[in-house]
């Protein structure tokens, strides 16, 4: 049985408490994202599997604190607000800005000498050590930056509409763009854990050699698996994603299930 987090500092949502969970998920959300990307997993995940989303300050319950612009500000109190949930066995999932959160707190557990996880689950988003290929838009002003959102998609239209609740929402916003896009990469080892990389085959930013260059990431040799849509392939082809998504799962708790999974 794995360990219970305490879940009290407000970091953590256990989106499907398990007390006799085999495995833990933790997952990370794209820009924006919080608990609420993750809502109904449980009921597509296997049984023996417990959710937990990681909500940042700047979301939801936590929307009046200071969000974090930068990764490196943010990994020590990650890293801290996660210590109970990283018990053996566990998988970390981040889509899009949460894939390159997801990566980085790999890097540190290994850098602390602490727990693995045993799988990294990333989505939506190219390889770390490649360029930020997409428009810089942090720093735009309002209007425009809802202009864009729109136009990615992922962001619930009665959110964009509501001029209050955006005023509340927007210092969050701005703050996971400016920590995606100024990111800067440090070359290190590759991880001793098996990656599996998900994306859509309309994104506009992340095609498939993008997402593939995630085997320089790796000593083990790295899954790929594309689905029809675009950036939020997850919502869009949710079925076939969560399929997927078990089979990794599945793998994890029983290594032989590969052979039936696929």
């Amino acid at each position: 049985m794995i360990k219970q987090s305490t879940g009290d500092s407000g970091w953590v949502v256990r989106t499907s408490a398990k007390e006799n969970a085999q495995l833990r998920i933790i997952c990370f959300a794209h820009a924006g994202g919080g608990s609420a990307a993750f809502a109904g997993w449980s009921q597509n995940l296997p049984q023996n599997v417990e959710v937990c989303a990681v909500r940042l300050p700047g979301r939801e319950a936590r929307i009046l604190q200071q969000p974090f612009a930068d990764i490196d500000k943010l990994m020590p109190s990650l890293t801290e607000a996660l210590i109970d949930c990283c018990a053996p066995p566990f998988v970390l999932f981040g889509h899009s800005m949460g894939a390159l959160i997801a990566f980085e707190y790999a890097r540190r557990l290994r850098e602390a000498g602490g727990p693995m996880p045993d799988h990294l689950v990333v989505s939506g988003r190219m390889a770390p050590q490649l360029i930020h290929n997409r428009p810089i838009i942090h720093d735009l002003p309002d209007a425009e930056l809802l202009e864009c959102l729109k136009e990615l998609g992922g962001t619930p239209e009665d959110l964009l509409t509501d001029a209050h609740a955006m005023r509340l929402f927007m210092p969050g916003l701005r703050a996971d763009f400016q920590l995606n896009e100024t990111y800067a990469y440090r070359p290190e080892a590759p991880l001793d854990i098996p990656v599996t990389v998900f994306g859509g085959r309309s994104d506009p930013y992340v095609d498939a050699a993008g997402l593939s260059a995630w085997a320089s990431q790796t000593t083990v040799p790295l899954t790929l698996r594309m689905f029809d849509g675009g950036h939020f392939f997850l919502h869009s082809a949710r079925e076939e994603f969560l399929g997927e998504l078990s089979r990794v799962l599945c793998r994890v708790t029983d290594p032989a299930a590969e052979t039936v999974a696929s």
